[in-house]
């Protein structure tokens, strides 16, 4: 089938079942983007490249399929940067295409011209730098196989302008062979009886569970196996929904702002039990003194994250869609009683969390974060996805919201990306539209990309947008009280921002909520109404996200109170 590189691109994304792309155009795309407009494609038009790539990461983090993000050559593809990095951080699965000048002026200091490689190469699992019509097929199968297995990222692919309108015979192949890459990470069953005999010789275990659950879809798998063994469970931020929040011995997520029950039982398992989990800083404390009395194992599928920043004793490498199953399956075999056998210590660990619970003052008429978030989380079926922006409210969110099933919790956990949240509820609700979808944000976070309300307002985007309001830059104010004798240097946001106005004039409803009484009438039925709207919830401003593990403590050297 003769036709251009622009069509065969399109006809390439048709081909990974791609329903639609978020992208921004601009002078060396322009040949894409009217092969878009001849073919119907559907493109969502974000207010900014940023906005577009974030977009894309929560659509795929919602709906486990690849997202899909078209920006232009020089600032449109350094705009991508951000977003492309939050993804890698956190195992995303997205492909960005990014048009490049063209093939006789590249590297020429050409009008809107940028490395794109060269600046990609850190934060993509592969890049490419596409100068020849006749391999674009082959790149895009190559890009979203890359994508999508072993351990998902982001891939880059590069376009010379003038492939647009170059002509080939297009042939979309069947299926690729990468030299020394196949997707595939087989588990020895030697590594997993290892496991096995650790547990049957244990009397403390607790399973730890991360964000490699939810990208390997083996949440179901997870779930037999805690239920096998009738012990205490904890996850990190990245792995919230994996356990079903009202499981029995769920302890909450655990780390820096985690629970005081999930912090005390990794102090005193002796044996925990770490699932497609990194040992991110924020969830170890002091690494030296992190899980002192335990026996560490690691299932992870990446060798690059065994021993990098934990020690384990114990390792299964491989695909948890492998090991799992077969954990699960020798666990079955197994003759020990191990409900009967950990009960005692889950009941002590459970106990343990319960002397300090998350909380908040319900004194006074203020909204409380803990307060508003729980009311929310009350009125939300299991089937709503949380989306948080970063900052105080994202710790609050995970504190408070109960999730139940994976993809329902959407943050970025490893970036810490500041503007993420908007443009990522915007991308879940498109990836589900028969979810509905929350997002929690600050009044720091929400400017950073706070022009996607005008994409929602264009696309009829029925998302909840609520502001947790204190007119300063939450998590920077609390530390600059707690650690630097409330200096708060350029973090208040004290001019007037109306959020309400602002929502209104970019086509979207606005409300303000100031007082306690309001979550239990105004905002249930704000929440309940059908269409986007921006809640602009007021709470005080000195208000701590706790308990809290000060940099370069021990995980029990929580403070606990203000």
């Amino acid at each position: 089938m003769k036709m251009n590189g622009a069509q065969a691109l399109l006809e390439s994304l048709k081909q990974e079942g791609v329903e639609l792309v978020f992208g921004y155009p601009g002078g060396v795309v322009l040949k894409l983007y009217d092969e878009m407009y001849k073919m119907n494609f559907p493109n969502i038009l974000t207010g900014h490249e940023q906005g577009a790539v974030h977009a894309a990461d929560g659509y795929a983090r919602a709906s486990g399929k690849v997202g899909v993000v078209i920006a232009t050559s020089g600032p449109g593809a350094a705009n991508l940067i951000t977003g492309i990095a939050t993804a890698y951080m956190d195992s995303v699965p997205i492909v960005c295409i990014t048009g490049q000048v063209a093939n006789h002026a590249i590297g020429k200091d050409s009008f809107q011209e940028v490395d794109v490689c060269g600046i990609t190469t850190p934060i993509t699992k592969h890049n490419y730098l596409v100068k020849d019509v006749e391999e674009l097929p082959h790149v895009v199968k190559e890009a979203f196989f890359i994508a999508r297995t072993g351990r998902p990222g982001p891939v880059s692919i590069d376009i010379a302008a003038d492939v647009f309108f170059t002509e080939l015979e297009f042939d979309y192949p069947d299926e690729i062979n990468l030299r020394g890459y196949n997707g595939e990470y087989p588990v020895k069953s030697s590594e997993v009886d290892r496991v096995v005999a650790a547990i049957e010789n244990c009397q403390r275990p607790l399973i730890f569970c991360g964000g490699g659950v939810t990208a390997s879809d083996t949440t179901e798998e997870l779930r037999k196996i805690i239920t096998r063994l009738g012990c205490p469970s904890t996850s990190t931020l990245m792995g919230l929904g994996c356990i079903d929040a009202y499981t029995d011995g769920y302890l909450g997520f655990a780390g820096m702002h985690g629970s005081y029950g999930a912090n005390m039982a990794i102090q005193t398992c002796d044996l925990l039990i770490c699932i497609g989990m990194r040992f991110s800083d924020r969830v170890t404390g002091r690494v030296r003194d992190f899980a002192p009395n335990a026996k560490i194992v690691h299932f992870e599928l990446d060798p690059a994250e065994i021993n990098k920043n934990v020690q384990a004793d114990l390792k299964v490498l491989g695909d948890l869609r492998h090991s799992l199953p077969m954990l699960r399956e020798k666990l079955d075999e197994s003759l020990t009683n191990f409900p009967e056998k950990f009960s005692a210590w889950k009941s002590q660990a459970v106990d343990k969390g319960q002397e300090h619970p998350f909380s908040w003052n319900d004194s006074g008429d203020e909204i409380k974060p803990g307060a508003l978030i729980s009311k929310i989380s009350e009125l939300c079926d299991e089937n709503t996805i949380a989306v948080t922006d970063v900052g105080q409210h994202q710790m609050w969110a995970a504190q408070f919201f109960q999730s139940r099933k994976p993809r329902q919790f959407l943050t970025s956990g490893g970036l810490g990306t500041m503007g993420f949240g908007l443009p990522a509820a915007m991308g879940a609700k498109l990836a589900c539209p028969d979810k509905n979808v929350v997002l929690f944000t600050g009044d720091g976070s929400i400017m950073m990309n706070i022009q996607e309300l005008a994409t929602i307002a264009d696309h009829d985007i029925d998302i909840k947008i609520v502001i947790v309001h204190n007119f300063i830059l939450g998590m920077v104010g609390q530390w600059q009280r707690l650690f630097y004798n409330h200096h708060y240097s350029a973090s208040e946001l004290k001019y007037k921002r109306d959020f309400v106005k602002i929502a209104n004039a970019m086509g979207v409803r606005g409300y303000r909520l100031t007082k306690a009484d309001e979550l239990e009438d105004e905002l249930v039925e704000i929440i309940f109404s059908k269409g986007a709207a921006v809640i602009d919830v007021i709470v005080p401003e000195e208000e701590n996200v706790l308990p809290m593990v000060p940099g370069g403590k021990r995980l029990d050297q929580m403070v606990l109170g203000d």
